[in-house]
């Protein structure tokens, strides 16, 4: 696929012979699902950074009440709060460790098995495509590649 200007995607772009564009539209979709659990994971590893520092905060707190003579509601909060589970018999790190190892794995494995079984192993083929339906040809900041770049 190359525009009028003879600039196209390179060939790790370029969709190989015989592949369908709903091929390429659906591992366009595969793909956009995947960013979107990626984002997800970035929020779950987020969730498991802020987690972990409350809790540290409130250990804190507790040695600061105990410090002002507030020691029953210090040993309260400390026995209650501080190292609790976020859900049953699970920190963070194993909430993560699951999705990690299980779903997101999973997922990665499955959109990585499409795009070798469909194209080669090819990444961003409709993204690519798109890029080439809305790029000016021949107009600075519309290069198909950095290899087009004007000297």
């Amino acid at each position: 696929m190359t525009n009028d200007d003879g600039q196209g995607p390179d060939s790790a772009h370029q969709v190989p012979e015989g592949v369908s564009e709903a091929t390429v539209e659906a591992l366009g979709s595969l793909s956009a699902a995947i960013e979107v659990i990626e984002h997800a994971r970035g929020l779950l590893y987020g969730f498991h950074r802020l987690t972990g520092t409350a809790d540290l905060n409130i250990g804190e707190a507790v040695e600061q009440l105990r410090k002002a003579g507030h020691t029953e509601l210090a040993e309260r909060i400390d026995t209650e709060l501080v190292g609790r589970n976020v859900i049953a018999g699970r920190w963070t790190f194993q909430i993560m460790e699951d999705y990690d190892d299980g779903y997101y794995a999973t997922a990665k494995e499955l959109e990585r098995t499409a795009r070798e079984q469909l194209v080669g192993g090819r990444r961003h083929l409709y993204e690519a495509g798109m890029k080439e339906d809305r790029r000016t040809p021949a107009r600075a900041h519309h290069e198909a590649t950095p290899a087009d770049l004007p000297d």
